[in-house]
């Protein structure tokens, strides 16, 4: 077999291209996926775009399936979803999940794939991997039956850790964000809205992802006593400055760290990475996370498309790369 595929790299920060990619034939445990569609996390990709990975965290920040290194040339990205056309019988012609780079076709061991459920369309499963950083964030938080919560930055991760917690019984959930537009998304998830000055306060819960130190310092405000800020955000190589006086002490506020990298240690002992993606993917089946995907664009387009999200003319949470056939 001499298969020519088709790769997006960051060739510098700041300037992406398309490349060719010689694939070799699967081996025993291999399976050739074809593209179907591929998601660009705007935070952590653009974050990568950009060139801002400090080099203390080149080697935490890899992706599976990373080409290169940290700035630049790297072939970076790990939301894609694709058929299996060769290698492991069971699986060739099912939908599958895979933590791989923006490519037309690629070769990973089967064990690297997860398979799509029928009752989640190809389209929406490329948000598996965001959904399933919520659901390691919802395990390290352990919300109660009615908490008050609130999320603050309405990114996609934010918006995914959102969507989750409207499944909880009896909780008061309002996503936080400056931009005004994020109001439908919040409807549509079926969480309330607010501007950061409207948030209601006196949460038990507030979960952090605007990747800002204004957002940081009102999450803290909105919490009661003793209440946790769970922190998700990615501030790559910037320093952050917080207000850890005034009354910090006195309420003994928490805030806490939380990143998909590992299983949460509240179910490390009885869930696997494999359990979790699983979960992730499964909850899915739910139309409502279609809300997340806010742009599309095809595959050839991304040299153009990334310097777009990155510099916030194309104001994405999920920005949804689609793949022409290449049967």
């Amino acid at each position: 077999m001499n298969l020519i595929a088709r790769a997006f790299w960051l060739s510098r920060p700041g300037q992406g291209e398309i490349r060719d990619v010689h694939l070799p034939e699967p081996g025993d445990g291999e399976v050739l996926v074809r593209s179907l569609y591929s998601g660009v996390s705007r935070g952590t990709e653009t974050l990568v775009f950009r060139g801002g990975v400090p080099k203390s965290q080149h080697a935490a920040m890899r992706a599976p399936f990373q080409e290169g290194d940290f700035p630049a040339p790297v072939k970076y990205g790990y939301l894609s979803v694709g058929v299996v056309e060769a290698g492991a019988e069971d699986l060739v012609g099912r939908t599958v999940f895979c933590l791989y780079p923006h490519q037309t076709r690629y070769v990973v061991p089967a064990s690297a794939v997860t398979v799509v459920p029928d009752t989640v369309p190809a389209e929406r499963a490329v948000l598996a991997g965001t959904v399933e950083t919520a659901v390691n964030a919802l395990w390290d938080a352990a919300p109660l039956v009615g908490d008050r919560i609130a999320v603050v930055g309405g990114g996609m991760v934010g918006c995914s850790v959102a969507a989750l917690l409207a499944r909880f019984p009896g909780v008061r959930v309002q996503l936080v964000d400056a931009d005004p537009g994020r109001a439908g998304i919040a409807e549509a998830l079926g969480v309330g809205f607010a501007l950061p000055a409207d948030a209601l306060g006196k949460c038990d819960l507030v979960v952090h992802a605007s990747a800002t130190e204004q957002g940081l310092a009102r999450a803290l405000e909105l919490l009661t006593a003793e209440g946790t800020v769970l922190e998700l955000s990615w501030y790559g190589d910037r320093q952050v400055a917080l207000p850890l006086g005034e009354a910090f002490h006195s309420r003994r506020l928490v805030i806490r760290s939380s990143q998909v990298g590992t299983v949460s240690p509240a179910r490390r002992s009885s869930r696997s990475y494999a359990d979790r993606l699983a979960l992730a993917l499964d909850l899915l089946a739910d139309p409502a996370l279609d809300a997340l995907v806010t742009g599309e664009s095809a595959f050839e387009e991304l040299p153009d498309v990334l310097p777009r999200l990155a510099s916030g003319e194309i104001p994405a949470l999920c920005h949804r790369v689609r793949y022409a056939d290449t049967a």
